[in-house]
């Protein structure tokens, strides 16, 4: 069962399947530390990337970048959600830096200022939208920017923000019209890190591995050329990144669950237990049958996704649904295949234990399961009024 892929596309994912085979997952349990990629394996994926076409493939070409087809984007995300070699969020920088969509909606003033170091790699962005009291509801949302005259005066506090400590700027959602919430009502600033009022008042220690940072504004002001997009069109260029991300998402869910599958088979083969293999065992067989058959699924509801959001078709619900199975498939595939492996699953001498906890974490991030289950029935039972 095989979504009809380009011969172009499928050759570059044989050659993406090699490169993650052949140069990740033999040295996956050495190459990072802290979640971070090691300098020597950073330097060494980044020039391997560059060998392969995939450095800036997500950049437009005007800017310098590859300007890759969405299929080709999920295929690299697919293959690299097979390793634990590079840290999952941000897949260790090895694609080129990270620009999200509405740095090119800037002036070109604004550009020079942000856009262009960004990709030159000089400087960093957060993006900052979850708060202590609205994480999946942004309508909830409480940090404001109040317009004063030619500037914006910005309170509030931002909650889960990625890699806030090294960043220059953030990507700043905030609430310019109360009433309006979410349906017109919020903007998006760039907010300097070192602005005065900018604080960095908590870091946690999650079991990813990472460190999401808090941040409090307190009265941060900002000229008015530092709102992106007219004012309430905050949470629409929030969500072109977002629905970027969900694709992201049912690709690498994809990816572990294809990996777990594979060491799940080969295991149950090599292992014995009273007399028999594991892989002769029905209860073994299922585990194996289910994760097969919801990988080809889940696949293909990627595939799908991408070739439709590619031609600008992509109906909302079915970008949540391929997020929401694809998420949840990853972190079934990883529990089978470590109830599977038993004690030595639970090890760090494996890759299960990881695939297990990142792929719990995007149960939760960029959407909840139970939030993407109420839009998808929400907009199901509109056909039915």
């Amino acid at each position: 069962m095989e979504y009809p892929l380009s011969e172009e596309h499928r050759m570059f994912r044989e050659t993406m399947q090699r490169f993650v085979d052949e140069e990740m997952i033999p040295f996956e349990l050495e190459t990072c530390e802290g979640g971070q990629l090691k300098p020597e394996w950073r330097d060494k994926f980044h020039s391997r990337a560059k060998d392969l076409g995939i450095w800036k493939m997500e950049v437009p070409e005007e800017y310098g970048g590859v300007g890759a087809d969405l299929m080709s984007l999920v295929i690299v995300w697919e293959q690299l959600g097979r390793t634990i070699a590079v840290p999952t969020r941000g897949l260790g920088g090895i694609m080129g830096p990270q620009v999200r969509a509405p740095l090119y909606e800037l002036s070109e003033p604004m550009k020079e200022k942000y856009l262009y170091p960004v990709l030159d790699g000089k400087k960093t962005a957060c993006f900052a939208q979850s708060e202590p009291d609205a994480g999946g509801d942004p309508g909830s949302m409480r940090t404001a920017a109040v317009r004063d005259g030619d500037k914006y005066i910005i309170n509030g506090t931002k909650r889960w923000m990625t890699g806030a400590e090294e960043a220059d700027f953030a990507q700043l959602l905030a609430v310019t019209d109360k009433d309006r919430g979410s349906r017109g009502g919020i903007s998006l600033f760039l907010v300097d890190m070192d602005s005065p009022g900018v604080k960095i008042t908590a870091k946690y220690n999650t079991m990813m591995g990472d460190q999401p940072c808090e941040i409090h504004f307190d009265n941060v002001e900002i000229p008015i050329e530092h709102r992106v997009g007219e004012e309430g069109e905050g949470f629409g260029l929030g969500q072109r990144f977002l629905a970027h991300g969900r694709l992201k998402h049912g690709a690498r869910g994809v990816g572990t669950a294809q990996r777990c599958l594979d060491m799940m088979c080969t295991y149950a083969k090599q292992r014995e237990t009273f007399g028999q293999r594991l892989s002769d065992r029905q209860a073994i067989q299922w585990l194996i049958t289910d994760t097969h058959v919801e990988t080809q699924a889940a696949r293909l509801m990627v595939y799908n996704a991408a070739d439709m959001a590619s031609r600008g078709q992509l109906d909302r619900t079915d970008g949540f649904i391929q997020k929401m199975y694809a998420d949840e498939l990853g972190f079934r595939a990883a529990d089978r295949c470590m109830q599977v492996h038993g004690g030595i699953g639970l090890t760090t001498d494996l890759p299960i234990e990881q695939f297990w906890r990142q792929a719990r974490s995007f149960r939760i991030t960029e959407g909840p399961t139970e939030i993407m289950k109420w839009v998808i029935a929400r907009n199901i039972l509109r056909n039915y009024d």
